[in-house]
């Protein structure tokens, strides 16, 4: 799954707002039975890997991932609010594509190392 701050803000580029959303992520999947393989919180877009439960939806996991984080960051970061006036701290799309077509290794690696990624494209 992945899924972007709204207008692709860089508001996770501090370390404690990247750390809060990561631990609220987590938080959220605990409680709701969604099984994080891998996780990486970039300075505007979050990567994971997650295993559901057949009754559970991607959208439904996603929803619920990233409902309980952005409400966990405007209540720890009040000032979030000027910027995202609406109260949506996360754009509207999202991305979501089972393993199937790749195998797992490689798509934990991908997570893991989408930042080594994003320096070696732009250099």
């Amino acid at each position: 799954m992945e899924w972007c701050t709204k207008y692709r803000f860089e508001a996770l580029r501090r370390e404690d707002i990247k750390t809060l959303c990561e631990a609220s992520i987590r938080e959220a999947a605990s409680k709701h039975g969604i099984e994080i393989v891998e996780l990486a919180v970039d300075t505007d877009h979050v990567h994971t890997l997650v295993g559901l439960r057949p009754t559970m939806s991607p959208a439904h996991a996603l929803q619920l991932l990233k409902g309980v984080s952005s409400h966990k960051i405007f209540t720890a970061h009040p000032n979030f609010r000027k910027r995202y006036l609406k109260g949506h701290f996360w754009s509207a799309g999202k991305f979501f594509r089972t393993v199937g077509s790749v195998d797992l290794p490689t798509v934990r690696a991908y997570i893991a190392n989408h930042d080594q990624k994003k320096l070696t494209e732009f250099n």
